[in-house]
């Protein structure tokens, strides 16, 4: 059952790989190049969740995302799914809304820091086989890959775990839309299956922070 199960997290992540570098779905365009200094300013409005360690979301209850050092073009990727609807969060949605492809891109250069956390090989522990798949675009350890994709997908490790497991279980049943998560998400066919996933890349390590206004 487990090879079966690997062979498949092959076969989709190879999947999702090839999706990423064809579809301009997931890509939505090259991003305008973005200014940190401004980027800094405008990121104001946002520092009352995100600027706060261990700031929980309402309802569900989950530690919103660290995104100090994230990888600017999936931050600006993310922005557009909130402003678009594909990703249904009220205040997010409403945030999104205000921003201008500027904005959006100079609050995401300021977000990154610099260059973008690079790929590592190194992994703690044993990828388990649930993760697999993931590694094709993410990376075994969630710091991702070398392969040019535009935009990048989200380094995952160091992210909060529980906000990991909302953001999984919102692609498996559907609430959150992205053409190559909505079918990675459903080879995870259990909720423990999530919080294993959550639970390995949530570990590993990074230089994922809260976005704090002393953060380097």
């Amino acid at each position: 059952m487990l090879s079966r199960l690997n062979g498949l997290a092959l076969l989709a992540g190879m999947t999702a790989l090839s999706a990423i570098c064809s579809t301009s779905a997931y890509a939505a365009g090259d991003p305008s190049t973005g200014d940190p200094v401004m980027g800094q300013k405008k990121f104001y409005t946002c520092v009352g969740c995100h600027g706060i360690e261990n700031y929980k979301n309402a309802y569900p209850d989950y530690d919103v995302p660290r995104l100090r050092h994230q990888h600017s073009a999936y931050i600006i990727s993310a922005l557009r799914e909130y402003k678009s609807g594909e990703r249904p969060h009220a205040t997010m949605h409403a945030q999104a809304s205000s921003l201008s492809d500027q904005d959006m891109a100079d609050i995401a250069a300021y977000l990154q820091g610099g260059d973008p956390i690079k790929p590592s090989t190194k992994v703690v522990g044993k990828v388990p086989a649930q993760a697999a798949a993931c590694g094709a675009c993410h990376g075994e350890n969630g710091l991702g890959v070398d392969a040019p994709m535009n935009p990048k997908p989200p380094v995952l490790a160091g992210q909060h775990v529980d906000y990991l497991k909302q953001a999984l279980t919102t692609y498996h049943n559907g609430r959150r839309k992205n053409v190559v998560m909505d079918g990675m998400a459903q080879l995870l066919k259990t909720d423990e299956d999530i919080k294993i996933v959550a639970e390995y890349f949530a570990s590993q390590p990074s230089a994922l922070v809260t976005a704090k206004t002393t953060s380097k």
